[in-house]
């Protein structure tokens, strides 16, 4: 069975840091692209960032410089950090079986549940 479960979310300060992760069973995470989409409430899904199958990343114009994701092979982990946060950067956070871009959000059957992380002061 495909499946996608993140963990480390929570609630921190503008300015803090944040690592999430993904684990990842029933395929390897070398095989195909992955990602991370967020959600605010009311707002549309964004993209954050993706990274391919052979490594290369991308990221959202809104994260760049402040946000990096990484996988572990070994432990079929995907990750996000996150620094600087900001109160804008609240949101679920997803990962995802797919590659996103600003026009292209992988489906949400290739999704896991999120975890949710709040910036607040």
């Amino acid at each position: 069975e495909v499946q996608l479960v993140e963990s480390g979310g929570g609630t921190v300060q503008p300015g803090e840091s944040l690592r999430l992760s993904c684990v990842a069973s029933g395929f390897a995470i070398t095989s195909t692209h992955m990602s991370w989409v967020r959600r605010a409430p009311g707002k549309e899904p964004e993209c954050v960032s993706s990274i391919f199958v052979r490594g290369s990343t991308t990221y959202g114009h809104s994260v760049r410089d402040r946000f990096a994701i990484s996988r572990d092979n070994a432990k079929n982990t995907l990750y996000l950090q996150m620094n600087s946060l900001k109160p804008e950067d609240t949101a679920r956070y997803y990962c995802a079986r797919a590659h996103c871009s600003i026009r292209d959000i992988p489906p949400r059957d290739v999704w896991g549940q999120g975890t949710q992380v709040t910036v607040s002061s």
